[in-house]
């Protein structure tokens, strides 16, 4: 039940932030929110990374085909990340694409810029 609330949590963030945006990319923070759902016990709590969870890493990476989608995601993670806040493990966070064997083009962080995201 808590993980479903804290999921719930997450989409409405991601919409609320991604609704001024979401007419110029083809990724949603619906979208990112629901494939990353099953890795937020592992970025909150650690242990297990389960196959769910890597396989929404890889299909969110397959789905960002062009800079504005990487820019969307960028900004959509970064939202469900401020909405997690302390629960977040930030190094598990930056490390879970490597994690997944997906490589992405900017380093997962609250720091990046994600409009110089390419």
């Amino acid at each position: 039940m808590e993980g479903l609330l804290k999921l719930s949590t997450l989409v409405i963030v991601c919409m609320l932030v991604s609704a001024p945006m979401a007419t110029e990319a083809a990724i949603s923070c619906g979208a990112v929110a629901s494939n990353l759902g099953q890795c937020i016990n592992y970025l909150t709590k650690g242990g297990y990374i389960s196959p769910g969870c890597c396989s929404g890493v890889r299909r969110l990476n397959s789905m960002a085909r062009t800079t504005t989608d990487r820019q969307q995601a960028c900004r959509c993670i970064q939202g469900a990340a401020k909405a997690l806040g302390s629960r977040l493990n930030a190094g598990r966070a930056a490390g879970l694409p490597g994690a997944c064997r997906v490589r992405i083009s900017y380093p997962i962080s609250a720091r990046t810029n994600c409009n110089n995201v390419r």
